[in-house]
């Protein structure tokens, strides 16, 4: 992975101990930004922990930057760190991993088609324990409110079937944008990443089963945005593409470096 100069580690003048950070990938989100935000920030103000969220804006050529500022000067503290040009969804995860500050990290779509509320499952699967919590919208409890279009959906099963076969056996659900890591997990996987793009997803996983992490998929509400920035025939070559990338890093020894 082509490396850039990261800003020094985010500040909490309080000195709270901080719980969690919320991690949110953004780019050219102007018009879905606020409303996600408004709805983390009420969230966060109702529980008994310290939390932040950071904002890692990917390049946007839009004013996604103006429609995050009125919630800098709040509780909880909402940062926003920049991307020199577009990365990429993976690479502005691991951004935001490598400047958090929580004890559990957690990134989540910016149309949060998963409530933020959700975050409470996870959490608690990660006292059972385990490492990494993820969101699924294929498990028998999960609750799929809005659903994709079904060749959306179609494209969505093929690719789970690859991912099967060459990655993660037994994980029915990689893609849902809503995943919590414990902090030394996060930065142990986001030291070895490889993949910026969509695939980032799947590589987080494999490299989590082959450090030893326990992954626990958890079902979770999650509803359909009608903007999806996904396209499904070039995307979904790309994301197999990913797959076959990440098992020859591995032979490699990539990602024993």
């Amino acid at each position: 992975m082509n490396e850039h100069r990261l800003e020094a580690p985010l500040e909490d003048r309080s000195g709270a101990m901080m719980y969690l950070s919320i991690i949110i990938p953004a780019y050219n989100e102007e018009q879905r930004i606020g409303k996600s935000l408004q709805a983390i920030v009420a969230y966060l103000q109702q529980q008994p922990y310290a939390a932040e969220v950071i904002v890692v804006d990917d390049g946007s050529r839009d004013g996604t930057i103006d429609a995050v500022a009125p919630f800098g000067g709040g509780r909880p503290p909402v940062y926003v760190r920049r991307n020199s040009q577009n990365r990429g969804k993976g690479f502005s995860v691991r951004h935001g991993f490598t400047q958090a500050r929580g004890a559990y990290l957690l990134f989540c779509d910016a149309d949060l088609s998963t409530p933020i509320a959700e975050v409470e499952k996870l959490l608690a699967a990660l006292q059972e324990p385990a490492e990494i919590a993820i969101g699924s919208r294929a498990l028998p409890e999960s609750r799929v409110e809005v659903h994709q279009p079904w060749y959306r959906e179609s494209m969505g099963r093929l690719f789970n079937r690859f991912v099967q076969v060459l990655a993660v056996p037994g994980i029915r659900d990689t893609q849902c944008g809503f995943k919590c890591f414990r902090r030394e997990a996060a930065l142990e996987i986001c030291r070895r990443m490889t993949r910026e793009r969509f695939g980032f997803d799947v590589e987080m996983l494999y490299l989590a089963r082959r450090l030893g992490y326990r992954v626990r998929e958890v079902p979770v509400i999650w509803r359909n945005s009608p903007e999806s920035r996904v396209h499904i025939l070039r995307d979904s070559l790309s994301m197999l593409g990913d797959l076959l990338r990440i098992r020859w890093d591995d032979v490699r020894g990539r990602y024993d470096r």
